[in-house]
């Protein structure tokens, strides 16, 4: 079983969080941010290593700044 990263972890948190408060799913998530919807599910769970691009895209879709995608992760 691969080891759990803490940042990952805490990125997923943070993402899922800001889509349930937009009432967005993951389907409609991913469609806006034009990435594919397992992806992202991955992202949110703290098992992908997301790329910056991903991340600037996903902020775009959430109409939030990066930087604010961000808070609460610390390396």
């Amino acid at each position: 079983m691969a080891k759990v990263d803490p940042v990952l972890t805490a990125f997923g948190f943070s993402l899922k969080k800001q889509r349930e408060a937009r009432g967005l799913t993951q389907e409609t998530l991913a469609e806006k941010a034009e990435i594919d919807r397992t992806y992202l599910s991955d992202v949110e769970r703290g098992t992908r290593n997301i790329g910056i691009k991903n991340v600037v895209r996903l902020a775009r879709a959430l109409g939030i700044s990066a930087a604010q995608l961000m808070e609460g992760v610390d390396a």
